[in-house]
């Protein structure tokens, strides 16, 4: 196509020239210390223009020729600077196969040639990602030394380049990451609290603040955090409520008297108290710690909407409270006669309804009740002996030694 441009281009200047230098008769006159030249306008145009494309021609050359060394010169940097290149390519793609020894000679031989080549332009942005992956290698390795040499080098190269100031997040962010591989997690958090504001909130840096902060033992941070991902969407809906509720468990778990329990428990989100696990770990907590009407009291809420929960949350719901059943108020009578009368075929309810009576020492109906549950194996193992175990206790209330020997066998025999 470009051949068939020019040609119509050269026929159209043909045609052009025929037409204007055909009929041309003017002459042109050289005058000279007595001589005269005359010669047609039409050589005097061509010899004109042939002499100013040779004028130009010949400067150019010039040109050529003397500039000749400058050019070597930027062949030579350009061809420093292109080896440089590969050798970063070729370190990143032995990082990614696993051949990290051999990553990390790749990326010291980049960062050696731009350091040995003073005329190439300081790339700083280009050194700093040498210098964090001779790093990431030098850990996979287990060379912290050599690993800590080269991430104090990155930073203080993006400190003084602003060009490599991107690279100071990813080396902040990469040497938190280490330190939890090293199990190190306070200077992971130390590392965490350095970044701004903008970076300490990205996924990953919430990530690795989670995860230093359940290696730290600290699940009420490690839970903040956790809710933070959860909105970010970093984790899917499911998981996200089955961390979240382990990390309250934690939390709950790691009291160690009744007022750290209550600290705790206040210190949880408000999503996290009106979820029925988390009140009845925590209820289960405090009949453990000895404060069995606290664990009633953040159980009570739920009772009073039974209506709206599933099957599995009256399960948990029941089995927390026969754990907080001591000291049992009579109005707790009422509120599970009622549920047992909207739910008759729940037999944990039932279950739970049994223990109450025989907390309030009302026998005749705890024993038929217990008995039930006792000997209903869809009820867990721990609930049926826990019956067997109350059943025991009441015989031994009424003096009946032979039925007493049989609960208690039967407690010890129940699978």
């Amino acid at each position: 196509m470009r051949t068939m441009i020019w040609l119509v281009l050269l026929f159209a200047v043909a045609v052009v020239a025929a037409l204007t230098l055909g009929s041309n008769d003017g002459l042109v006159s050289f005058y000279w210390n007595g001589w005269r030249l005359d010669v047609s306008l039409n050589l005097f145009l061509l010899v004109l223009v042939g002499s100013c494309f040779a004028l130009v021609t010949l400067i150019h050359t010039l040109n050529a020729l003397t500039s000749l060394p400058q050019r070597a010169r930027e062949w030579r940097l350009a061809q420093r600077e292109r080896t440089a290149q590969l050798a970063l390519r070729e370190a990143l793609s032995e990082f990614f196969g696993g051949r990290y020894g051999r990553a990390q000679k790749a990326a010291q031989r980049a960062l050696t040639i731009q350091a040995q080549t003073a005329e190439l332009p300081q790339d700083g942005a280009f050194m700093a990602l040498s210098h964090l992956l001779a790093a990431h290698s030098a850990h996979r390795l287990q060379d912290r030394r050599r690993r800590d040499e080269q991430l104090q080098q990155a930073l203080d190269l993006a400190q003084r380049v602003p060009q490599a100031k991107a690279s100071e997040e990813g080396a902040r962010l990469l040497a938190a990451e280490w330190a939890l591989d090293d199990r190190d997690a306070s200077r992971a958090l130390d590392l965490l609290s350095e970044l701004g504001p903008g970076v300490a909130r990205r996924t990953q840096a919430l990530r690795l603040k989670l995860q230093a902060s359940r290696l730290a033992k600290q699940p009420l941070e490690a839970l903040r955090t956790a809710r933070l991902l959860a909105k970010h969407q970093g984790f899917s809906k499911v998981a996200a409520q089955g961390l979240l509720r382990s990390l309250a468990f934690e939390a709950l778990e790691g009291a160690r008297d009744v007022d750290q329990l209550r600290q705790v428990w206040l210190q949880l989100d408000g999503s996290d108290r009106r979820d029925v696990f988390v009140a009845g770990r925590a209820a289960q907590c405090a009949a453990g710690l000895g404060a069995p009407e606290d664990g009633r009291g953040w159980l009570r809420p739920f009772w009073e909407q039974l209506d709206e929960l599933g099957n599995d949350e009256r399960v948990v719901l029941s089995e927390a409270l026969v754990l907080a059943v001591p000291g049992l108020g009579p109005e707790w009578l009422q509120r599970l006669e009622s549920a047992v009368q909207r739910f008759p075929r729940d037999k944990h309810l039932a279950y739970a309804l049994g223990h109450a009576l025989a907390e309030r020492q009302l026998w005749g109906k705890a024993r038929l009740m217990l008995e039930q549950a006792a000997e209903d194996r869809s009820l867990p193992v721990a609930a049926r002996r826990r019956s067997w175990l109350t059943l025991a206790a009441l015989a031994t209330h009424d003096g009946d030694m032979e039925r007493r020997a049989r609960c208690f066998e039967a407690a010890a025999t129940a699978q």
